[in-house]
């Protein structure tokens, strides 16, 4: 039976509250329901991203003595931060993987900005700390960018993308773009899906699922709606709905050790 994995990315990028007990309860309780993967950015309480790893550390110290799931830490994020700055939270020992940037995008009236040589960079600091990168691609022309660096270095195996849609500035989430993107992954890759801003309902990440998908993250980040007309108030709403959306569809939520084989990391 085919496994899909299910990532929770638990605090909104504009959080002012950002405490390691809240936010590792949020994971907790999220990883109760299916979800298998944590991803963060490093915060201060205030949400501020940042450089300091306090509070990061944490956070991820509380949820690892809660449970099993992996826990993946953001290099990415719009701020002032170096990408040797943004690169910290490869070097926690907690970290099993990491959100890999693979190109500069217009977020709204904000660019987010990842040039080649960065992008190459923080591929070449995740294989130094043994670091799982996963993919984030906003447009098509990223995962050309990302065959480029692997004509350079050795990609871990498998390679992984995680496809980004709906920011304002970045590609539409619509079931066109997610055909071609699905389409323009590379052989033997794995790849997933970030629905940003999503509001109406769950079938983009469901159309994702169908296509092959073997990743789905949901989450505050991302949204907070369950419908048009609904909000959730904890993250595990969300979890628990996607889980049974996969469940629905005959197939099985992975479980973090699940996780760990489809992906390629150490066992706990």
């Amino acid at each position: 039976m085919r496994k899909v994995i299910i990532s929770v990315a638990p605090v909104a990028g504009d959080s002012t509250r950002v405490h390691p007990d809240e936010v590792a309860k949020e994971a907790l309780d999220a990883a109760k329901v299916g979800a298998s993967l944590v991803h963060l950015h490093v915060r201060d309480k205030t949400g501020k991203l940042t450089r300091n790893l306090t509070d990061f550390e944490d956070t991820i110290s509380r949820i690892r003595q809660g449970s099993d799931m992996i826990i993946q830490g953001s290099t990415g994020g719009v701020s002032d931060m170096t990408i040797e700055e943004r690169c910290a939270p490869l070097d926690c020992k907690l970290v099993e993987m990491s959100s890999l940037n693979a190109g500069s995008v217009n977020l709204g009236d904000t660019v987010y900005r990842n040039p080649y040589s960065e992008i190459k960079y923080c591929t070449e600091r995740c294989l130094e700390t043994g670091v799982l990168p996963e993919i984030e691609v906003f447009e098509m022309g990223m995962i050309h960018n990302m065959k480029l660096i692997g004509q350079e270095i050795d990609l871990p195996k498998p390679v992984l993308f995680n496809m980004v849609l709906g920011h304002k500035g970045g590609c539409p989430a619509t079931p066109k773009t997610l055909a071609l993107f699905s389409q323009y992954m590379p052989d033997n890759a794995l790849w997933g899906i970030t629905h940003y801003g999503r509001r109406e309902d769950f079938s983009i990440l469901t159309t994702a699922v169908g296509l092959g998908a073997c990743l789905v993250r949901i989450g505050f980040e991302d949204s907070n709606y369950i419908d048009a007309d609904r909000k959730a108030d904890r993250n595990s709403i969300l979890v628990e709905r996607m889980a049974k959306i996969i469940t629905d569809m005959g197939l099985k939520v992975a479980t973090p050790a699940e996780a760990r084989m489809m992906l390629d990391l150490k066992p706990l």
